[in-house]
């Protein structure tokens, strides 16, 4: 079986671990002799090590979550955090997780939950002993940390999966040998690989379910159109009683924007979906940075 033929039937098989298929992508990589590809398979098999070339599906929105200690040995757990309490520059931070590790660790995480519920990234000390105090009345948050649905890392390993095959069935297209060629021989044209790298792997993936920086610029620009996105989402939702509160409560955020009353109703949104985080958060969190930027 030649490369191409391996990398795509391992791509399809999800079964086997990805950093088996990156590997073989690595060798690709050289074989065709592209530097850019080949550094883009290093990070995802190493981790990457700062934002700045951080793919777009691996940045999703999240909640937030601590525990708190009042007085009397008073005291809430597993608490969620309304964005609206926290200092609108430090916003982003809690509502966003950006991951960087490599894709082993990641089929990690999602094998010792056996693919259910979420993980925690605590939050930076510093911040927690900054905001602390201002979340709940009376009350002093003692740990802080976002919540990472299961369901959204199984969504990066798919995405890698899926551009994987998509450059490589491309590659094919142009030379079925390609794979086979000598390392840096360029069986196919850099200028075509690098057409191919960037529509394929590159390229940013507009996808409600992991991609929630697109909801900024939408809520600043058409809120109209974030609201009628997420009550469509909430559709999907398949318990009907909890389906109609949810998005009645959407509708009257949508109707109350831009008044005092607004931040009531998103705090009731809020509230509704904290007892149901798990199963909700792949449906509503690409949506959650955008409403908080209304109440900005």
């Amino acid at each position: 079986m030649s490369l191409l033929r391996e990398i795509q039937s391992t791509a399809i098989e999800s079964e086997t671990d990805l950093a088996s298929l990156l590997r073989k992508c690595k060798v690709l990589a050289a074989r065709l002799g592209n530097a850019e590809f080949g550094t883009w398979v290093d990070n995802e098999l190493n981790g990457y090590k700062s934002d700045d070339n951080l793919p777009q599906y691996r940045i999703f929105g999240v909640l937030s979550k601590g525990n708190f200690a009042g007085p009397f040995g008073s005291g809430l757990k597993n608490a969620d955090i309304p964005l609206m309490t926290i200092p609108e520059k430090f916003r982003e931070y809690v509502s966003q997780t950006y991951m960087h590790s490599p894709v082993a660790s990641i089929e990690r995480l999602i094998e010792d939950s056996d693919g259910r519920g979420s993980v925690q990234e605590p939050w930076l000390p510093d911040l927690v002993s900054l905001v602390g105090a201002e979340i709940y009345e009376n009350m002093n948050c003692m740990q802080a940390w976002k919540v990472i649905p299961i369901p959204n890392l199984i969504a990066i390993l798919d995405e890698i999966r899926n551009r994987v095959l998509s450059f490589v069935l491309e590659i094919e297209a142009e030379d079925p040998e390609a794979g086979e060629a000598e390392i840096n021989s360029n069986p196919v044209p850099q200028e075509r690989i690098q057409q191919i790298f960037h529509t394929h792997i590159a390229g940013d993936v507009q996808n409600v379910s992991i991609g929630s920086h697109n909801f900024k610029q939408q809520a600043t620009n058409a809120n109209a159109e974030l609201f009628s996105q997420l009550i469509d989402a909430l559709k999907s939702i398949e318990d009907s009683e909890l389906r109609e509160k949810l998005i009645s409560s959407a509708k009257e955020m949508r109707s109350t924007q831009g008044t005092e009353k607004f931040k009531d109703e998103y705090k009731k949104f809020i509230s509704l979906l904290a007892d149901h985080l798990q199963v909700l958060s792949p449906i509503v969190t690409p949506y959650l940075p955008a409403l908080a930027e209304i109440l900005s």
